[in-house]
């Protein structure tokens, strides 16, 4: 039995995909027909919809009594009806997020839409103006970046570092100019005020995706190569993308002044405020998008690898990442050593979404066993996702590029307006038949066109992208 949520959305043309959901993925499907004449919208579902998740009202329930049975009736009562002060660790991930997926917890999806407003801030703020004096620097300083890039409540986290990058790729080797660091998000610590609503000190950090052409390329180095991070135990059976381990660990080499690598600042910046806020109920949170999803991964490993979040005599602080439109990171080695460590993902999907697919499109997590028994003799080199996933179903004919936009992820976990649904395979064929019969009447017809016309601007684009990839090869 598999289940889905169907949210209605008038942005958002149907895309037919299959109804089952592997372990670990909850799905909350948005697609829907919207006709530019009419107000009426179409959801396609052929199951029995139950009542809509409240999603409006806040989800804070007023403080308890203090008496020797609260803590039974906390223990027994669920996350979701608690305030987030209470319930921050399993926000966080320390139960896998065990009955707060599906259906969406509401104190969840405020915290997942905080997080992505938060890392929207490493776009907004991100200057890409050649003629510009902060080419590809912030445009803002630390004070005002959350403020200027329109972050509600901007007063809740100081931006305390910026965090750059360095690709050790030279897509111009004629010229042979040094790579340059490029900056790629930021890290925040939340302030007094906002202690007292989120039950600790949380430490953000965000990472932007890929926007210049070096990488790209870096997304396209996709060998995996063991990530020995920690010198003391070099784990060759850990496995992570080189091109993201490049980016992770390479630094302005050329420069006598150059910066040092983007886990170099990382770690030197996260230690200090662990020490700093020692004594303090603390959480260390990493937001990424695309390839900044697959910085935060290696991120969270590193610092659970170290051991950076134990503190003696105290609980050890719980490292997570919300991952939006993540990309795999590394093999089999690299999720189960994440496990171990407890770091925590949940990683925020489309569908449609191909970057989410790779690397690894054909050899990975479902190709690594024989029947889900017999271990292949390769699945130790198959790249292999971590965590619980939030899988979301949406597809614009109009504009295809939405299935990977960051905004479009936040809109849609933000306003769901949604409900349940339990779909089984004794109702296939029916499912199948009611969709064949709406395609061939005039309106599905048209339909159906739109839906060819989509496709064929995917294959445009596909085509695009590939001549920019074999550009890049050659030059």
């Amino acid at each position: 039995m598999a289940t889905n949520i169907f949210t209605q959305s008038p942005n958002f043309s149907p895309f037919l995909i299959g109804d089952k959901v592997p372990q670990h993925k909850h799905n909350i499907n948005h697609f829907s027909f919207s006709d530019n004449t009419s107000n009426k919208k179409l959801v396609i579902s052929s199951s029995i919809m139950a009542p809509p998740i409240p999603s409006s009202s806040s989800p804070l329930a007023p403080p308890l009594p203090s008496s020797s049975s609260m803590v039974s009736h906390l223990s027994r009562a669920p996350a979701s009806s608690l305030p987030l002060s209470r319930v921050w660790r399993e926000i966080q991930g320390s139960n896998n997020w065990e009955n707060l997926i599906d259906p969406l917890s509401p104190i969840l999806q405020q915290e997942i839409t905080r997080y992505g407003n938060l890392l929207s801030a490493s776009y907004k703020g991100f200057d890409l103006n050649p003629n510009s004096k902060r080419y590809l620097n912030c445009k803002y300083g630390k004070k005002s970046l959350l403020k200027e890039s329109g972050i509600h409540d901007p007063d809740g986290y100081q931006v305390t570092k910026y965090i750059y990058a360095t690709p050790d790729i030279n897509i111009n080797p004629i010229q042979n100019e040094p790579n340059r660091a490029r900056w790629i998000g930021y890290v925040a610590i939340s302030s007094d005020d906002s202690v007292r609503r989120l039950g600790r000190r949380d430490i953000v950090v965000t990472f932007r995706g890929t926007v210049t052409n070096p990488e790209w390329m870096a997304n396209l180095m996709s060998s995996l190569t063991p990530a020995r991070l920690d010198p003391h135990s070099p784990r060759p059976d850990v496995k992570v993308e080189s091109g993201f381990l490049s980016l992770y660990t390479s630094c302005e080499s050329e420069s006598k002044f150059g910066l040092e690598s983007c886990r170099e600042q990382l770690l030197s910046e996260i230690s200090r405020l662990v020490n700093k806020y020692k004594g303090e109920d603390m959480s260390i949170t990493l937001a990424g998008h695309s390839m900044g999803s697959s910085l935060a991964h290696l991120l969270a490993y590193d610092i659970a690898e170290l051991g950076m979040n134990k503190r003696r005599g105290e609980k050890d602080v719980p490292v997570t990442v919300f991952s939006f439109a993540g990309p795999r990171v590394g093999n089999l080695g690299f999720k189960k050593r994440c496990e171990e460590l407890g770091v925590k993902v949940l990683r925020i999907t489309n569908v449609n979404d191909p970057i989410t697919k790779l690397p690894g499109f054909l050899f990975n997590e479902n190709f690594r066993a024989l029947g889900g028994v017999y271990e292949l003799p390769w699945s130790c080199s198959c790249y292999t996702h971590v965590g619980v996933e939030l899988t979301l179903d949406f597809f614009d004919v109009q504009n295809i590029s939405c299935v990977h936009d960051l905004d479009t992820y936040i809109t849609l976990v933000n306003r769901p307006r949604s409900s349940k649904s339990t779909v089984t395979k004794d109702n296939f064929g029916s499912n199948f038949f009611n969709k064949t019969s709406e395609l061939m009447s005039p309106k599905g017809q048209h339909r159906a066109l739109r839906l060819r016309n989509a496709a064929t601007r995917a294959a445009y684009l596909i085509g695009s992208l590939s001549n920019q990839m074999m550009y890049c090869n050659i030059f």
